[in-house]
C-alpha cells in the first residue's frame, strides 16, 4: 500500500512555532513530530511506501526522515517550485498505483488507515473521503427577521454541526491523469469538478479521534492531553 503525506506548506497558523522549522517537524507534548507520528501509524497499518511532497523548509524534511529505513518503509520526495494547493503535487508523481492514499502532513487521529483504504478499493470509488462531525459554535445572538425586519427567532451562541473533511483521501490514478501536470489545483477543485463529471466520490464517515494540528487551538490541546491521545493512538510515540 502507498500513502502520499502533503508536507509543503509554510504553517501560517501556527506561527511563531514554524518560524524556524517547518510545519510537519513541530512536536507534541514535547516528544515527537507530528510527521513522525503519521509514519508510525502508517507502518502499523501494513503501508510500505510513503512519498512527502514538500516545498517549504524541504531539506530539514529529508534530513530527519531520509530514506525511512528507521520505520522500516520506504519514504522518498516530491519537491515543487512554486505552491501547487492540495492535489496539484500529485501530478508531479510519476509512478503512482492504481489506488493510494492522500493526506495532510498534520493530523491525529485513530482512523483505520488500512480499512479506510480497503473500503475504497473494494467500493471502486474515484475518490473517498473520510468525513468527520464538527461543532461550530458562533460567538453572538444570531437573529431571524422576516421581509418587514421583524425579528421572529433570536438564538444566543448557537453550535452548528458539519461534516467536514478531515484532510485524509483515497485516490483512484485515473483522477490524477485527467488533471493538468504542474498547476495549481486544490481539494476544493477535485469536489466540484468530480461532482459536476459525475465521478464516483464517497464520504466515509469516520467517528473516532481527529484533530487537525494546523489549528492553534488543536496543536494546544494536543501539547495538553499528550498522555491521552499517545493511548488513543495505540503506539509509542516517544522516540
Amino acid at each position: 500500500m502507498r500513502a502520499i503525506i502533503l508536507a509543503g506548506g509554510r504553517g501560517t497558523r501556527l506561527k511563531p512555532y514554524t518560524a524556524t522549522i517547518p510545519k510537519p517537524l513541530v512536536p507534541i507534548g514535547g516528544e515527537m513530530p507530528i510527521l513522525e507520528i503519521i509514519i508510525k501509524q502508517l507502518a502499523n497499518a501494513g503501508f510500505s511506501h510513503i512519498t512527502i511532497t514538500l516545498n517549504h523548509m524541504a531539506d530539514f524534511i529529508k534530513a530527519f526522515f531520509g530514506n525511512g529505513s528507521k520505520w522500516q518503509l520506504q519514504i522518498d520526495y516530491s519537491t515543487e517550485d512554486r505552491p501547487l494547493s492540495t492535489i496539484g503535487p500529485l501530478t508531479l508523481i510519476n509512478d503512482l498505483p492504481e489506488n493510494f492514499l492522500v493526506m495532510n502532513g498534520d493530523i491525529l487521529c485513530d482512523l483505520d488507515y488500512r480499512a479506510f483504504y480497503q473500503h475504497h478499493c473494494q467500493n471502486h470509488n474515484d475518490v473517498s473521503v473520510s468525513v468527520y462531525k464538527r461543532d461550530s459554535k458562533i460567538d453572538f445572538g444570531v437573529l431571524q427577521y422576516n421581509e418587514n425586519q421583524l425579528i421572529t427567532q433570536f438564538i444566543e451562541k448557537p453550535v452548528y454541526q458539519f461534516d467536514v473533511s478531515m484532510g485524509i483521501y483515497c485516490l483512484n490514478r485515473r483522477v490524477v491523469e485527467s488533471l493538468p501536470k504542474n498547476e495549481p489545483y486544490g481539494f476544493d477543485s477535485l469536489m466540484l469538478d468530480g461532482i459536476a463529471e459525475g465521478k464516483q466520490l464517497e464520504a466515509v464517515p469516520f467517528p473516532g479521534f481527529w484533530l487537525d494540528i494546523g489549528r492553534p487551538d488543536d496543536y494546544d490541546y494536543a501539547n495538553e492531553n499528550f498522555a491521552e491521545i499517545a493511548q488513543k493512538l495505540g503506539i509509542d510515540i516517544r522516540h
